[in-house]
């Protein structure tokens, strides 16, 4: 993070400066000294939904609570799909297909073993490593791309390339 005068900047933005003088971006570190933009270390990450901050974790108990009934949900929400399957097998004796029972079964042994590992989880690390997610390191940086030009796909036909917002946007 770059900050000038304590204050976080971006040094990929168009700057002015108090007397007028006005920079497309900041990305040269000499314009960047000559102005007094510094770069400052980032705050520590840490996973908002296990830690309150860094090295605060939250009530592991209620962490496990919130996991397992999430797990739940999902699971649910996986079989919804085919229990009339189940019901018309109950009411009308017609057999669920293999390949769907299988699914099912699936699911079902997924979440069972998911809420048995939170349940096991003796840290928050581990409730972490549990469901999924990486303790104790900070998600990969999202690229950043800027495209401006127009690509050329035959000798009569020229199509705009994609800007970042409309990559994003997709």
């Amino acid at each position: 993070m770059f900050t000038l005068n304590g204050t976080p900047i971006s040094i990929d933005n168009e700057y002015t400066t108090e007397d007028g003088v006005t920079y497309p971006h900041l990305r040269d570190p000499a314009v960047r000294e000559q102005l007094g933009v510094v770069e400052v270390a980032d705050d520590p990450w840490y996973d908002q939904r296990f830690y309150w901050g860094v090295d605060n974790p939250k009530d592991l108990d209620q962490l496990k609570a919130q996991w397992i009934a999430q797990t739940k949900q999902t699971a649910n929400a996986t079989l919804a799909q085919t229990d009339w399957m189940v019901i018309r097998k109950a009411e009308r004796n017609i057999d669920i297909p293999e390949d769907v029972a299988t699914a099912r079964a699936a699911a079902i042994q997924e979440a069972n073993d998911k809420e048995a590992a939170i349940t096991a989880a003796t840290t928050v690390d581990e409730l972490m490593i549990a469901v999924g997610a990486t303790p104790s390191e900070a998600p990969a940086p999202t690229p950043s791309i800027t495209v401006t030009e127009t690509v050329t796909i035959s000798s009569s036909t020229d199509i705009p390339a994609l800007s970042s917002a409309d990559i994003q946007a997709l």
